[in-house]
């Protein structure tokens, strides 16, 4: 992808947040979603992440109007998706990654969109040309790859040039270029004031996109905030006498695990603390210094270590 963004800068004229408002979701008495209720804020990039099953693709379709709530209320800018007074121009949404007819090239699936949405067709191009999708544009989709196909979904998502973009797995199927370049143009709309709310299973990338992520696992909230917040610091220690260090630091009152051979990851306590409790037990120190939790540490601490699913490994075509 190049060209990244067509929408860098300047606020746009309203904001929409996405709410989601005590949304329960049954299927045939069984809870898909329960009592699930978060924000995802404009201006900021908020990643959805849980393990297969956990209810992120039915509180999507529940956002998008495509499935009804059991009970809640999800809602754009304070206004269900089917109240909007424009949801296509409001919206643009990619949760599936074959919603076109396979027989149809890329460029004639975006124009038939422009077509039914008011959307002048010098967009097409647009669009295409900023997900990198230009010399294959009168391919037939079916033919495409998964990358293809993403690359697809995103510029339908983007043709009318929306204030919220709701991406199911985005990446799935990019090569690390594209991941990158995919990065980029999210971060340009948030930083626009667009509300940019992401489902993915690349956790190492949501780290590097999201501003705020939410955690949802058996169709329950497990945590939701800034992830700056949400991952813990703690401190890495490295020592002659790992055991007799881990007795001291826990009589002291420090939460203490185990991390690489004589080394330690203690919480609870501050790096003096931590040096004077060594050296009042004679413990010699070879490393001492401050540590934070990957996203991927903080995922299976908040879902008990649930998988949250093969990554794909299918390699875009050129």
């Amino acid at each position: 992808m190049q060209h990244l963004s067509d929408h860098e800068t300047g606020p746009t004229a309203r904001s929409y947040p996405i709410s989601i408002e005590h949304v329960t979701k049954t299927y045939g008495g069984a809870p898909a979603v329960s009592d699930l209720s978060f924000v995802a804020e404009p201006g900021r990039v908020t990643g959805f992440l849980g393990p297969n099953g956990a209810g992120k693709s039915t509180t999507m379709k529940i956002l998008l109007g495509l499935a009804s709530p059991t009970s809640g209320r999800a809602t754009i800018g304070g206004v269900r998706y089917d109240e909007l007074p424009d949801p296509t121009g409001t919206v643009g949404a990619s949760v599936e990654s074959d919603a076109f007819h396979p027989g149809r090239s890329g460029r004639n699936h975006l124009r038939i969109l422009a077509d039914a949405t008011g959307t002048p067709l010098e967009r097409v191009d647009e669009v295409l040309e900023l997900v990198d999708l230009g010399a294959a544009a009168n391919r037939h989709a079916g033919a495409y790859s998964l990358g293809m196909k993403q690359r697809l979904g995103l510029a339908a998502a983007l043709l009318c040039d929306p204030p919220v973009l709701v991406l199911d797995e985005p990446g799935n199927g990019l090569d690390p270029q594209g991941i990158r370049t995919l990065r980029n143009l999210l971060r340009s709309r948030a930083a626009a004031g667009n509300t940019v709310f992401v489902s993915s299973h690349l956790l190492g990338e949501v780290e590097q996109l999201a501003d705020d992520v939410v955690v949802v696992n058996q169709g329950r909230l497990v945590t939701h905030g800034a992830l700056a917040d949400l991952r813990q610091s703690a401190s890495l220690v490295r020592a002659a006498s790992p055991e007799a260090l881990r007795i001291a630091l826990e009589a002291a009152g420090g939460i203490v695990e185990s991390g690489r051979p004589d080394t330690l990851v203690v919480r609870g306590l501050s790096l003096d603390e931590i040096g004077e409790r060594a050296f009042c037990a004679g413990i010699a120190l070879y490393e001492l210094s401050r540590h934070t939790d990957s996203l991927e540490d903080r995922f299976f601490a908040w879902t008990g270590g649930a998988d949250d699913g093969p990554q794909s490994t299918t390699k875009e075509e050129q």
